[in-house]
C-alpha cells in the first residue's frame, strides 16, 4: 500500500529500541478499511485486527492496539511507539532499508484507477494517499499528483472534481466502485509491491520468527485464504 521516506533523525531513533515480554503493541492506521479501521465503538477492526489477534494467540502473545496517522508510522514504529506496523503496508526494498518485514500475508495484488468514467484522463490530475507506492507511481506516470492523508480524501477529491481519478490498492476502492454509483473502474490494473506484511525494526528478529512461523501455518492449512476471503471478496486473490 504505501511508502515512506525516513530522515536521518528517524532513523537514529530506533537504536536501542526493541521488543521485549509477551505484550505485542500493534501499529495501525486506522483508516484503510477493510485492512483497518476504527468501528462504531471506537475499536481498532478490521482483516488486520482479527488477523493481528489471531497471530498473537497462536504466538502466545498478548496484542495491544495502538492507531497511528500514515505519514509518520514508520518513524514511530523506530522510536518504540509500538512493535509492530499491521496496516496494509506492502514490502517494498526501499522500506527495507530501514525496516523489516514477516512474510506477507496479502499476495502481490493490483493496484487501480477509479473515476467517473471509465475513460478519465490519467495523465491529468491523479489522488493517491500520501506517502504510499501508488503515490510514488503516479508522480512518476506523468500525471498531476495530488497527495492527501487519507483513502478517504482521495475518494472525495474524484468526487468532487478536484481529481480526475484516484490511483489505489484495488481492495482498499473496491467498496466505493459499485454498480450504479458514482465511481468506476477506469484504465488497466497495475501490479505493484511484494504483497503486504507486517513491518518491524530490525533488531526484532525473534517476534520476526514467530509471527513468521503462524503465518506460514494459516498458509498451510488454508484459514488465512479464508480470512482474506471474509474481507475481501471471494474473487480476492490467495495464496
Amino acid at each position: 500500500m504505501k511508502k515512506l521516506i525516513l530522515t536521518a533523525a528517524a532513523l537514529a531513533l530506533s537504536a536501542g529500541t526493541a521488543f521485549a515480554g509477551d505484550v505485542v503493541r500493534m501499529g495501525t492506521e486506522g483508516a484503510y478499511p477493510p485492512y483497518n479501521f476504527i468501528n462504531d465503538k471506537g475499536e481498532v477492526d478490521g482483516f488486520e485486527r482479527e488477523l493481528g489477534d489471531t497471530l498473537c494467540t497462536k504466538a502466545a502473545l498478548k496484542c495491544e492496539w495502538v492507531t497511528n496517522e500514515w505519514d509518520s508510522i514508520i518513524p514511530n514504529l523506530l522510536s518504540g511507539n509500538y512493535d509492530t506496523i499491521i496496516a496494509g503496508m506492502s514490502i517494498t526494498d526501499e522500506r527495507k532499508q530501514t525496516i523489516d518485514f514477516t512474510q506477507n500475508y496479502i499476495p502481490p495484488a493490483a493496484s487501480a484507477y477509479a473515476a467517473k468514467s471509465a475513460d478519465a484522463n490519467l495523465k491529468g490530475v491523479v489522488a493517491a494517499q500520501v506517502g504510499t507506492i501508488q503515490a510514488d507511481y503516479v508522480a512518476k506516470s506523468g500525471a498531476t499528483l495530488l497527495e492527501f492523508p487519507t483513502l478517504d480524501d482521495t475518494i472525495a477529491a474524484v468526487k468532487n472534481g478536484e481529481a480526475d481519478a484516484v490511483f489505489a490498492d484495488k481492495d482498499a476502492i473496491k467498496p466505493f466502485v459499485t454498480e450504479g454509483g458514482e465511481l468506476v473502474w477506469s484504465g488497466a490494473d497495475v501490479p505493484l509491491g511484494g504483497g503486504v506484511g507486517i513491518g518491524l525494526r530490525k533488531s526484532d528478529t525473534e517476534l520476526k520468527a514467530k509471527f513468521d512461523a503462524v503465518i506460514t501455518a494459516m498458509k498451510a492449512d488454508g484459514s488465512l485464504n479464508a480470512m482474506i476471503k471474509k474481507w475481501f471478496g471471494d474473487d480476492s486473490q490467495v495464496f
